[in-house]
């Protein structure tokens, strides 16, 4: 038997459970048709490089499927007619890889580094740019020396006079 890894791609307004329902649904079709699947990753919800059926995220499942050709293929009609499933891409490898897939060890490692908030950011917050010597330009003025424009005129003194 061949051994595939297949990802899937379901909408954005289904719940965890009606995508973990058809990673059951699907599993059911390998199995009768004598494959297994092994290990099953839920990615999560994240968001879509462009719309695709006016879906701007997705849930992504990874699984990992040894299975007959035939299988896959009763699997793969199954998932086009679904109006769940968004898009699938399977691939055939040699050996499944041990321990978790790439975009989970990614989550990981950030886990471990801890968010954005857990950075030092110094004693500065966001809009206090140091602006320092600026070198060899001369100081800004506004308005010739650096003065104000002085007093306001009246409106008539700008318009020629009062009626």
């Amino acid at each position: 038997m061949a051994l595939y890894e297949h990802v899937f791609l379901a909408r954005q307004d289904l719940s965890q459970q009606q995508v973990d329902a058809l990673v059951e649904q699907y599993k059911g079709v390998i199995s009768a048709n004598g494959g297994s699947v092994g290990r099953v990753e839920n990615w999560g919800l994240k968001s879509l490089t462009y719309r695709v059926n006016k879906n701007r995220k997705a849930y992504y499942t990874l699984m990992d499927i040894t299975c007959p050709p035939a299988a896959l293929n009763e699997m793969e009609r199954q998932m086009g007619l679904s109006e769940d499933v968004l898009r699938f891409l399977t691939i055939k490898v040699d050996a499944h890889e041990e321990g978790p897939s790439a975009m989970m060890q990614k989550r990981e490692e950030r886990s471990e580094r801890g968010g954005f908030g857990d950075r030092d950011r110094g004693p500065r917050s966001f809009g206090d740019r140091d602006r320092g010597d600026r070198g060899d330009r001369p100081p800004r003025s506004f308005g010739g020396d650096g003065a104000d424009r002085g007093p306001r005129r009246p409106r008539e003194a700008i318009e020629g006079g009062a009626e």
